[in-house]
């Protein structure tokens, strides 16, 4: 199971061009929007023609320009869940996952398979009911049922959670999930939401203007992100310019600190950043005298801002967050941070 992809597409001022594989594992194409992510999954399918490039399905070539390749999108075996679901209004639940067994002629094995799509979808019931009269979850399982009952070779997601509330999303995670480990084929997700990216995907590919800018396993990413926009999208609160001191350490010159990174630092180092979970008290290491300058109350966790004593007015304050059992009665006067958890960051070939 492998997909291959080398494309290069130009729509407007917008310059698609990236190169990735996906070798069995479930992928997250996780990037802001406008950044690409969903014309990569449209070229794949076969709705949109690149200008430039080869796409190859488990050694199939479903496009290649060179060779003037181009199967159609009905014969690529590629399942495609879009945003709103796409199913049709005036049908039922029953004749929405037929149309995806356009091709299959024998009536009494197009109506097994149905049936037999219904009921692992949890859908008995809903059979003569049209998407009107169904729940955004229950949408979402026939919009999946129509795409798996045609056994594609690779199922692409295109932001599957985001047309639902934030309690159906959540329910919803678990159960797509589940479906999806008893798949066994590749699935690519897009989605700009970093936590569905991590619960669903052991994979991910990160994209910012039209190019992947980090992939790697998905706890690689969140460990060490790279560079400035594979932090930020992986939900690093506290970034800033920073320049190489030593052979493992960095000045922060807004911050008006140089901090021990614990590992080789490189000349062209542009940037750290320290993820707002990341700050100790305790902490003997990084440790430097601060200053209270907001606390945020959220439901589960606090967000205090600081502010170190030499940092640089006019700079963003420091973010720390803890959950609400974790909070200090009074503001330390020092807060230290492990080397370890000291993100470095350079630049990328845009």
């Amino acid at each position: 199971m492998s997909l291959e992809v080398r494309i290069e597409k130009r729509l407007g001022d917008f310059f698609l061009k990236t190169e990735f594989e996906c070798l069995g594992e479930p992928t997250a194409l996780l990037g802001p929007s406008g950044c690409g992510k969903s014309l990569t999954l449209r070229c794949i399918a076969g709705i949109v023609r690149p200008d430039k490039g080869r796409i190859v399905l488990n050694g199939r070539v479903l496009f290649d320009s060179e060779q003037k390749i181009d199967i159609p999108p009905q014969k690529r075996k590629v399942g495609y869940l879009f945003q709103n679901y796409a199913l049709f209004q005036n049908m039922t639940v029953e004749q929405n996952i037929g149309c995806g067994l356009a091709g299959e002629k024998n009536r009494g094995v197009k109506r097994e398979k149905i049936t037999h799509m219904i009921k692992k979808m949890q859908l008995t019931g809903f059979e003569k009911r049209k998407p009107g009269q169904l729940s955004g979850g229950q949408q979402q399982r026939v919009a999946l049922a129509r795409i798996l009952v045609g056994q594609p070779e690779i199922l692409l997601l295109d932001e599957p959670f985001s047309a639902l509330d934030s309690f159906l999303r959540d329910q919803l995670l678990t159960e797509v999930k589940r479906l999806l480990e008893n798949f066994h084929q590749d699935v690519l997700m897009v989605t700009h939401n970093r936590d569905e990216a991590y619960a669903m995907c052991s994979r991910l590919m990160i994209m910012d203007h039209g190019k992947l800018c980090r992939q790697g396993p998905m706890k690689a990413v969140f460990a060490d992100p790279g560079n400035r926009p594979a932090a930020i999208l992986t939900g690093c609160k506290n970034i800033y310019p920073a320049k190489k001191a030593g052979e493992t350490t960095v000045e922060i010159p807004e911050l008006g600190v140089i901090m021990e990174a614990g590992k080789p630092v490189g000349d062209n180092l542009c940037a750290i950043g320290i993820r707002a979970h990341y700050f100790n008290p305790k902490a003997q290491t990084n440790r430097f005298e601060t200053r209270l300058d907001e606390e945020v109350e959220s439901p589960f966790e606090w967000t205090i801002k600081f502010r170190y004593k030499n940092q640089k007015e006019g700079t963003p304050s420091v973010w720390w967050r803890m959950a609400k059992d974790k909070k200090p009665q009074q503001f330390p006067e020092k807060l230290g941070v492990a080397p370890a958890n000291l993100h470095l960051l350079y630049p990328y070939e845009e």
